[in-house]
């Protein structure tokens, strides 16, 4: 009885059994792990699908993390929790990679919110300076430099179509060397052109009769023989901030002589006034003359410096602000002088133009031409030579020919050709003139630039 009413007790589970427990208990565990695992394993993107199940039926062994590249941003936000993990380079959303100090996700609303911003600052500068005071280029007509004729064809095409307005132009060289003269033809170009031309004659040397001669309209030429440098260079300020003059002419910088100097006994030691006086009067005239759209040109001689045995000696004078100021410095020196044709006197000078320094064109280049006295600079020698450059007109052996008409033997002869015959002389300066302003020279069959003439010619000093 008793037997019978006693709960017989369970039998212990056999060995198997726990076995496939255990094994179940821990296939879940890695199943549960590997769903886990598995979005880091897509973002990561260097392992596959099958390789990361074959790996977490084994023992897993995760990567090493993998360092992002030095121009990408780590994110750290809750969409993507992995702050060990580089972006994603096809991910156009995800992806935020520094590019000058903006990124391309946001790249539209910060170009937009950035160009508000400049917007704003430029018309609070403008309304607190004046109007104008800050533009963009393109919108106030480019950064075209304007040129008018210097009197010289060959010049003007060493200097890319001629001098510059609203610029500084330096022209120093020797005594007789051609600077007044060069000055004196600028001044009759921009009088043709129908504007006001200017000299200030600090050498109290002008000669009108020389100047009619050579172009100049003597009658509306506006002349100021100041008594000292700095009544000079005010006139020549004041006349400059009126904005009614095109060219302002100063002859010469050395005579310049400051007021203190001229009150001062001959002998007193003045320091640098000559020097302090230029670098003042530039500091203001620069940005007046800019504005104005009024050339300055300033002659100037040339003095030696003592002992000096290696280099060149010569410095201009004035101080050395006038060297910074310049846009456009030409060095003039006279090569040679021209006989007459019996050859028993000279009737002119062979010159050399330099470009020292040029803010508009290329530097280094030069010109030559010829200067006959009581006329100036020969015209038709410096079309004749520059038609020849350009292949306009064809020398071959010593006789020169435009087209199929036949110049002359020699080139006196095809000078005096082009002098008998104005119309074949001004069609010819027209095909030139045209030729500079396309900025090519037709070489032949080849094109050339035309900042490579007269490259070849260039002698160092």
């Amino acid at each position: 009885m008793t037997d019978r009413c006693t709960t017989a007790a369970p039998a212990p589970p056999s060995a198997p059994t726990a076995d496939r427990q255990a094994t179940v208990s821990a296939s879940s565990s890695l199943t549960h792990l590997c769903s886990l695992l598995l979005p880091a394993s897509v973002a990561l993107g260097c392992l596959g699908s099958s390789t990361f199940l074959r790996r977490s039926s084994s023992r897993f062994r995760p990567p090493p993390p993998l360092r992002p590249p030095p121009h990408c941003e780590r994110i750290h936000s809750p969409r993507f929790p992995f702050p060990e993990l580089p972006l994603s380079f096809n991910s156009s959303r995800a992806a935020r990679c520094e590019f000058n100090g903006s990124f391309s996700g946001d790249m539209d609303q910060r170009l937009i919110d950035r160009q508000k911003a400049l917007d704003a600052a430029m018309s609070d500068i403008n309304n607190s300076f004046g109007k104008g005071s800050v533009t963009r280029l393109g919108s106030a007509g480019g950064a075209l430099v304007e040129t008018f004729p210097s009197g010289c064809l060959t010049l003007d095409l060493a200097l890319g179509g001629g001098l510059p307005k609203g610029r500084i132009v330096e022209v120093f060289g020797p005594e007789s060397s051609g600077k007044t003269t060069l000055a004196l033809h600028a001044i009759a170009e921009v009088q043709k052109l129908g504007g006001n031309a200017m000299l200030v004659d600090a050498e109290h040397a002008f000669d009108p009769a020389y100047s009619r001669a050579l172009g100049v309209d003597i009658e509306n030429l506006i002349v100021c023989q100041p008594d000292n440098g700095e009544m000079a260079l005010e006139i020549a300020d004041r006349m400059c901030r009126s904005g009614a003059i095109d060219l302002i002419c100063v002859d010469s910088v050395s005579a310049l002589t400051p007021r203190a100097e001229i009150e001062g006994e001959i002998g007193m030691q003045q320091m640098g006034l000559q020097a302090r006086l230029m670098s003042q009067a530039l500091r203001k005239m620069s940005g007046n003359a800019s504005k104005a759209g009024c050339t300055l040109i300033f002659l100037n001689q040339i003095r030696y410096k003592i002992g000096v045995f290696y280099g060149n000696p010569e410095v201009t004078s004035g101080g050395i602000a006038l060297k910074f100021f310049a846009s456009v410095r030409l060095e003039i020196r006279s090569t040679g002088k021209i006989k007459s044709v019996k050859g028993d006197e000279d009737i002119g000078l062979k010159v050399r133009v330099r470009v020292q320094k040029s803010k508009v064109s290329r530097p280094y280049k030069q010109a030559e031409f010829d200067i006959i006295f009581g006329e100036g600079v020969s015209k038709l020698g410096c079309i004749l030579d520059c038609a020849e450059a350009m292949d306009i007109i064809v020398k071959k052996g010593s006789w020169y020919s435009y087209e199929d008409q036949r110049l002359g033997q020699g080139r006196d002869k095809a000078i005096q050709n082009l002098r008998e015959n104005p119309v074949l002389c001004d069609e010819i300066e027209k095909v030139i003139r045209l030729r500079v302003a396309e900025g090519t020279i037709q070489v032949g069959v080849a094109q050339r630039p035309l900042s490579l003439l007269h490259e070849e010619q260039i002698v160092d000093e």
